[in-house]
């Protein structure tokens, strides 16, 4: 893809490792694009993708800042937009994203983090939002997806006060799913990944879908989607597989 960004395909799996190791894969502007960009050239053909950093020392440490440094008011602002495009289309990607947090993930790394699917940490991890002590707040999502996942109390407390938490206190708070030995965790990321690949599609889709609703709508709009996503997969292809196997006694064929 670019220097800082590498995407690579192992089948249906893709996975899209953040390459500035030497910037502890800080997200500056360029590699915010490039992020983008892999994103876009994943999308339609992963069926699961897998986010991860290279190097043994960071996810991603946050964004840049050395290059926030010198912005003014009208460049964070087109800074915090590219930020939140990019966490967006994460968060809207087609398919299940997982990430592998391999060492730090601070500030925008952990807003990276966030804005996927399922969060597996290194025993290594170390996550939170540190911008407080940068006269700062989260720009890129985590004053709104934070909450959402651990309750307004500890995430009030990780921003405010700015923490940074190891694996395991994050998997006790349910900031992560699963805290996994260092040197097992790409090829448990990756063996997840093969699982959720071989998931029917489309149905997958619309779970993903149905399940964002509920950060971003009330009960009886959520209640409404999902009836209405629920009835649009009958007459699927993996709906009638998925069905007929059942009753077949035997195991799926998906496409």
């Amino acid at each position: 893809m670019s220097e800082r960004v590498a995407l690579a395909f192992d089948g249906d799996v893709a996975t899209l490792t953040i390459d500035r190791p030497a910037h502890l894969n800080a997200l500056d502007t360029a590699t915010l694009e490039a992020l983008d960009a892999a994103l876009e050239e994943a999308r339609g053909e992963a069926q699961a993708l897998v986010i991860t950093g290279a190097g043994d020392d960071a996810f991603v440490a946050g964004a840049d800042i050395a290059e926030m440094a010198e912005m003014n008011t009208t460049e964070a602002e087109a800074y915090s937009r590219l930020g939140h495009d990019v966490m967006s289309a994460v968060e809207s990607f087609p398919a299940p994203v997982i990430a592998a947090i391999n060492g730090y993930a601070i500030g925008g790394g952990c807003e990276l983090a966030l804005a996927c699917d399922f969060r597996v940490a290194s025993e290594r991890a170390v996550v939170g939002h540190t911008e407080i002590d940068l006269g700062i707040t989260p720009g890129w999502g985590g004053t709104q997806r934070l909450p959402r996942l651990v309750g307004d109390e500890t995430a009030r407390r990780l921003i405010m006060f700015g923490e940074r938490i190891d694996a395991s206190d994050a998997y006790n708070l349910g900031l992560v799913g699963e805290v996994i030995a260092h040197d097992d965790l790409d090829d448990h990321a990756a063996a997840m990944a093969a699982d959720l690949a071989a998931k029917p599609t489309t149905a997958m889709r619309a779970a993903k879908e149905s399940l964002n609703q509920a950060r971003t709508t009330d009960l009886a709009a959520g209640l409404d989607f999902e009836r209405r996503t629920w009835a649009s997969l009958f007459d699927t292809d993996d709906q009638r597989e998925g069905m007929a196997a059942f009753l077949d006694d035997r195991d799926p064929d998906f496409e």
